[in-house]
């Protein structure tokens, strides 16, 4: 891969162990994806954020960085952590995880990575269209490529980071034009009545098409929240970082592969997320975190009613957003639920307090929960989950 001669000079260590580091990190992974140069990133989003996930060898390797001065180059944000520092009250009770939590916490921010923790950092700041960016966090990704129209690859959060710090990430994959243009027509034969069913249908269709570029045919409509359920399910069980959602975004094309999905196929899908069919102990709304509109939509549905006793309603969103609902947040909270910030569900600690099973209208949240969780799942529309709620 071709270097200037600055990012030789950062490649050698002439300007310290910590950029080294990264410059030698995207080297690597341009290397291996046979990337001809670095371009330079309008903004970085780094994975990696909660200790749950993290655990303490990658504390050590952020110290490191942080003893050498590393700064980032450009905007960045970082995912969610594993801890509401807010709502201890509904955390887990773990002195040690609290503590080293909260460090990694500081040592991102001490990099000048923002200590708003969200997976949708798009929220706070949109980015410019058709800027190139490096980007972790799945949902985020195909998000940016699809919905905002800026170019990401799937960056795992050591890359992410590497590129905050060096400002620059390799030119492959869907950063390349011809590599972003759709390869299969998905014909959508069945109804979608709410966002579960935008979820199902991207659980499926990624299942079939791992990391093809598909081009959506029949949706029932192009609502950013219905886009992001489906994104977001498109990416846990697949690989591909960029769908279109109408056939007019990329005109016809009759070479293209079919995939027709019909009823059977969502439901088949729905089914699959829902482990269990029992009582939940939580129900959470908020994977990918909730924008303003989706945390109003729970509100109105909430209001004059409450949450059953012994149940935790979980809607996870940024700070950014929980100030700027912040009516919505007291209805919610009113009725009994928590609008909780800078975690999720399925980056915190759910089966240490109490949580057997959990009741959701995130694909993406029923597809890990049972593995990265161990609880037990029930995926259902979020009218099912208010239901479920405040009826039992």
């Amino acid at each position: 891969m071709y270097l200037s001669r600055e990012e030789e000079r950062i490649y050698e260590g002439e300007e310290g162990w910590a950029y080294q580091i990264a410059m030698r990190i995207l080297v690597k992974l341009g290397d291996l994806f046979e990337a001809e140069r670095l371009i330079p990133i309008e903004s970085a989003h780094v994975s990696g954020v909660s200790y749950k996930t993290l655990g303490d060898a990658a504390i050590e390797f952020l110290e490191a960085l942080a003893e050498e001065g590393a700064k980032t180059r450009v905007r960045s944000t970082a995912n969610p952590a594993g801890i509401d520092y807010d709502h201890l009250e509904e955390m887990v009770d773990l002195p040690v995880a609290l503590q080293r939590q909260r460090r990694i916490i500081e040592l991102y921010r001490g990099m000048g990575i923002s200590p708003v923790l969200t997976c949708t950092p798009y929220y706070i700041r949109r980015p410019t269209e058709g800027a190139h960016l490096a980007w972790a966090e799945s949902s985020t990704v195909i998000y940016a490529n699809s919905i905002l129209h800026s170019w990401t690859n799937r960056e795992g959060g050591p890359s992410a980071l590497a590129a905050a710090l060096i400002g620059k990430t390799p030119d492959y994959g869907v950063h390349k034009p011809e590599n972003r243009e759709p390869s299969v027509l998905v014909r959508v034969e069945a109804p979608l009545r709410d966002e579960a069913d935008y979820g199902a249908l991207g659980i499926h269709v990624g299942r079939m098409l791992k990391d093809e570029v598909p081009v959506f045919e029949g949706l029932s409509g192009t609502e950013e929240t219905m886009l992001k359920h489906l994104g977001s399910a498109l990416a846990s069980s697949g690989m591909t970082s960029i769908f279109y959602p109408c056939i007019s975004c990329r005109g016809s094309r009759a070479d293209l592969e079919r995939l027709i999905v019909g009823l059977d196929d969502l439901n088949g899908a729905s089914e699959d997320l829902s482990t269990v069919n029992r009582e939940p102990d939580m129900i959470f709304i908020g994977c990918p975190h909730c924008s303003v509109k989706e945390v109003r939509r729970v509100a109105l549905k909430l209001r004059g009613s409450r949450v059953r006793d012994g149940l935790r309603f979980w809607v996870c969103t940024s700070r950014f957003v929980r100030r700027k609902a912040w009516r919505y947040v007291d209805i919610i909270e009113a009725a009994g639920g928590r609008v909780i910030t800078d975690t999720c569900a399925v980056v915190t600690w759910l089966k240490e307090i109490g949580v057997d099973v959990l009741m959701t209208n995130s694909a993406k949240t029923a597809y890990y929960a049972p593995t990265m969780n161990g609880v037990e799942t029930v995926y259902a529309s979020l009218d099912r989950c208010i239901e479920a709620a405040c009826q039992g």
